[in-house]
């Protein structure tokens, strides 16, 4: 064991140190706080957004690492009016009306922003963590080979946004969860390590929690996985368009498009997000042809989907 956690911490401390970005994306969130923790250079700037108008829990975790591993932390706090309109960037980046795509990926585009405006010309993120360490709450509920079997199809099919916001914005990515030689030890480490009981408690990234246990604070190390739309409040984006836009207005124009464009809109979110796409591309149905359609705004899927990245629809 203690072999697996000391090489482990080697492979991501080397990925960290070798890449030598001059920003990281700081949530508070374990899988950056690890990174974090690796900076050697402490000119390294750290950056994190947060939602003012809505609640972020994020702030005070990206504030305790920043002091634990001594890097400047610039923080940008946006309000209800540019959060909207980062949307819109962000929908035309993306090229989907997904709500939790979208709500987890405007804070990416956010934070990336802030750092190209700060002078940094690449920035670190903890893309990857999830799929290969098993940081998703739903793999907590299967069995050792229910988990092996679906890691294997997330790595298949695993895509990150990440990409394509900082292409857009002109800004040098790094991830180094996902360099080959962290990768692929990950890959070949037994489920069970990734998924384990610790004091009563079930965690997913066990194995990466124990191995970076010693570098951070506990409410860090054993912080409950949330996405970062509700670590950063963007989530209240979806209360917030519920309350503006009125019923009747939602049942016409969802009528309306599942009529003319054979979109089904399950959200007044959805709606918003939908119009905004439309203003830049085309019906979804018209863009790629496939024998498998997604059953709520007929995208087409690859065999093997579980979810319409286009609308955000799941199960399918």
């Amino acid at each position: 064991m203690q072999e697996i956690l000391s090489q482990i911490k080697t492979l991501i401390t080397n990925s960290v140190q070798n890449h030598k970005s001059d920003g990281i994306a700081l949530s508070g969130g374990l899988d950056s706080s690890i990174l974090a923790s690796c900076i050697k250079n402490k000119k390294t700037l750290a950056f994190a957004m947060v939602a003012k108008d809505f609640v972020s829990p994020d702030l005070v975790h990206a504030q305790l690492v920043a002091n634990t591993c001594n890097l400047k932390l610039h923080l940008i706090a946006v309000d209800v009016k540019d959060l909207l309109s980062a949307v819109e960037d962000t929908i035309k980046i993306l090229r989907v009306f997904n709500p939790i795509e979208i709500r987890n990926n405007v804070v990416v585009y956010l934070t990336m922003k802030l750092a190209k405006k700060s002078g940094c010309h690449s920035i670190m993120t903890g893309d990857g963590a999830d799929e290969l360490f098993a940081g998703y709450n739903f793999f907590k509920r299967m069995s050792a080979k229910e988990l092996e079997k679906d890691l294997e199809r997330i790595w298949s099919v695993m895509h990150f946004p990440s990409r394509a916001i900082s292409k857009s914005i002109g800004i040098k990515l790094h991830t180094p969860f996902l360099d080959d030689t962290v990768s692929e030890y990950a890959k070949k480490i037994a489920p069970d390590l990734k998924i384990r009981e610790e004091k009563g408690k079930k965690y997913g990234k066990w194995i990466l929690r124990k191995a970076f246990e010693n570098d951070l604070p506990a409410s860090i190390i054993w912080r409950d996985k949330d996405a970062m739309q509700d670590g950063s409040g963007t989530t209240g984006l979806t209360s917030f368009l519920d309350g503006i836009i009125p019923d009747s207005v939602f049942g016409t124009k969802s009528r309306h498009y599942e009529e003319k464009e054979h979109v089904r809109l399950l959200s007044k979110e959805s709606l918003h997000y939908y119009e905004i796409y439309r203003k830049y591309f085309d019906i979804p149905y018209k863009l790629e042809k496939s024998d498998l359609k997604c059953p709520n705004c007929n995208f087409a899927l690859n065999q093997g989907a579980h979810f319409c990245r286009m609308c955000g629809s799941y199960p399918i």
